[in-house]
């Protein structure tokens, strides 16, 4: 068992001396340490999600669907807006007061069960002193909304920096709204920000055509009721200024029903290709049959980047989006597409970068403590136990190193600059336990104890001592790594695994090593 533990760790230590050509080939198990931001090179990247701005989306978007069903129903009111996190309404007719709030609390579950799971439960509609009829979440439901906000978006950002071909990223979740995403060996650390801060909602929408964007910017019109005002991507070539379009608040068909994207060329100009699942084909295709003639605008993080007149009713289930495209812009659009809308912005409010000069100095100066501290205590045990004890118990080191780097290598762990920290100062921990157990000897020798007696006794009674000294230091390595973040977990993790490891090969190896010694040279005395 001892032997085909020190195999399994030579071979999985294997790989961080090969050459990168060959390592590559090798089954996705038998992979090299992974270099951290500080020894590669690259960008660290503190995010944080925008959650207030999340919230006044989805309660502008039941307003919306309140509004519709209030003119169904014919109830009068004269104000519908979101104010203070809240949705309130003001109600002409006192006899409409009960069917506003069943209207309300039905519209805000319908559109929040289908994203968060959030029920009547966690949804209070009641009616003010002054009459107006208020809608909000609970306390308890806001925070929820927010976590999962987080996770999905966790989840859309590693796709997205998956999808750019980064890798080895490191993306976690820091408190309840911040996300720290680090790019070893990033040489556009600009285009992912790019990436990252868009949302990427994509809605597809009706222009109003009764109003013209122009006499709305000049104020000789007002917007009608239910519409906005939004920019294009294209200019006007006489002003230079955003062109403007007049668009329906009403979504036809959502981009999360989007299921494949592509970047591709048609009449030699780049454009962005997009499919949709069965829900969404069967809502586009109404939309462009109900609305031939009309410009329906392709919404975009709230701009409009094309507005394209339907021609014909389109039943395929797939579009083409035209633009001011260039290639990058046409694949990083689709890229944003495949990956999915972020449900709330991601503010950058961190930035860092570290570049591969700086990286390699970091390697050679840990590699250079490395060698140092190593060949010190090599020396030092040779020196204070002679060649053969002092010689078992540096095997013993070198063994303990390879198991180190061979299970940091089986975990895919990524290597930092405090990790190699912790593996210098593993090599002198290791050497603790032989030095214990030798000079435990030693006593048991100077009692006029037989070398049999002597070696037995110095392995059995040092080993309460190692075990308590290591288990101590284990248990402050265990709070590190669950109270700590960043590098120091890397710190915590490489020397908890040193521990262990060091006590297997000082004890469990360095002893096999000398047992097989003193049946076969069956010595008078030692030399200790």
């Amino acid at each position: 068992m001892i032997l085909a533990t020190l195999v399994a760790g030579l071979v999985t230590s294997l790989p961080n001396i090969l050459p990168t050509s060959v390592s590559h080939r090798l089954p996705d198990w038998l992979s090299p340490l992974h270099l951290g931001l500080d020894l590669r090179g690259g960008s660290h990247l503190l995010l944080e999600i925008d959650g207030d701005a999340m919230l006044r989306e989805r309660l502008e978007a039941i307003v919306d669907a309140a509004r519709t069903e209030l003119r169904k129903e014919r109830v009068a009111y004269t104000e519908l807006g979101v104010a203070d996190r809240r949705v309130l309404v003001a109600v002409r007719d006192v006899a409409d007061r009960e069917k506003t709030t069943r209207i309300l609390r039905d519209q805000a579950i319908q559109l929040e069960s289908g994203v968060f799971g959030i029920g009547g439960a966690d949804i209070t509609v009641k009616t003010l002193d002054d009459g107006r009829v208020v809608a909000e979440l609970t306390e308890q439901a806001v925070k929820d909304r927010r976590a999962k906000a987080l996770e999905q978006s966790i989840e859309i950002v590693r796709r997205r920096i998956d999808q750019t071909g980064t890798s080895e990223p490191v993306i976690q979740r820091q408190g309840e709204s911040r996300i720290v995403v680090q790019l070893p060996g990033v040489d556009d650390p600009d285009r992912i920000k790019r990436l990252l801060g868009k949302t990427a909602k994509m809605t597809f929408r009706l222009v109003d055509t009764t109003v013209a964007a122009e006499d709305v910017v000049r104020g000789a019109a007002r917007l009608p009721v239910g519409t906005e005002l939004l920019d294009a991507d294209e200019r006007d070539r006489r002003t230079g200024a955003p062109v403007k379009y007049v668009v329906q608040r009403r979504v036809m068909v959502s981009g999360d029903t989007l299921t494949d994207s592509q970047p591709s060329f048609q009449d030699n100009q780049p454009v962005v290709t997009f499919r949709f699942d069965t829900a969404g084909a069967r809502r586009f295709a109404t939309a462009t049959e109900q609305n031939v003639g009309k410009p329906f605008a392709i919404v975009l993080d709230g701009k409009v980047i094309s507005a394209p007149v339907i021609r014909e009713p389109i039943r395929g289930g797939a579009g083409i989006i035209s633009g001011n495209f260039t290639v990058q812009s046409a694949k990083d659009l689709a890229l944003l597409l495949r990956a999915g809308a972020l449900p709330a912005p991601l503010k950058i409010i961190e930035e860092r970068s570290v570049g591969p000069g700086l990286g390699a100095d970091s390697i050679k100066a840990g590699s250079i403590s490395a060698i140092i501290g190593l060949t010190l205590v090599v020396i030092f045990m040779f020196a204070s136990y002679g060649p053969l004890f002092g010689g078992i118990a540096n095997l013993a080191l070198a063994l303990n190193i390879t198991l180190l780097i061979g299970i940091l290598s089986a975990i895919q762990a990524t290597l930092t600059l405090p990790g190699i920290a912790g593996i210098v100062l593993t090599m002198g921990m290791a050497v603790d336990a032989n030095v214990l157990i030798y000079e435990r000897v030693r006593e048991e020798l100077r009692t006029g104890k037989s070398p049999l007696a002597a070696l037995d006794a110095g392995y059995s009674r040092a080993m309460a001592t190692i075990i308590d000294s290591n288990l101590t230091t284990l248990i402050a390595n265990l709070l590190l790594f669950f109270f700590g973040a960043g590098p120091v977990r890397g710190f915590a993790v490489t020397i908890s695994i040193g521990i262990v490891t060091s006590v297997f090969t000082a004890v469990t190896v360095a002893r096999l090593f000398t047992v097989i010694w003193y049946r076969r040279a069956r010595p008078a005395r030692l030399a200790i």
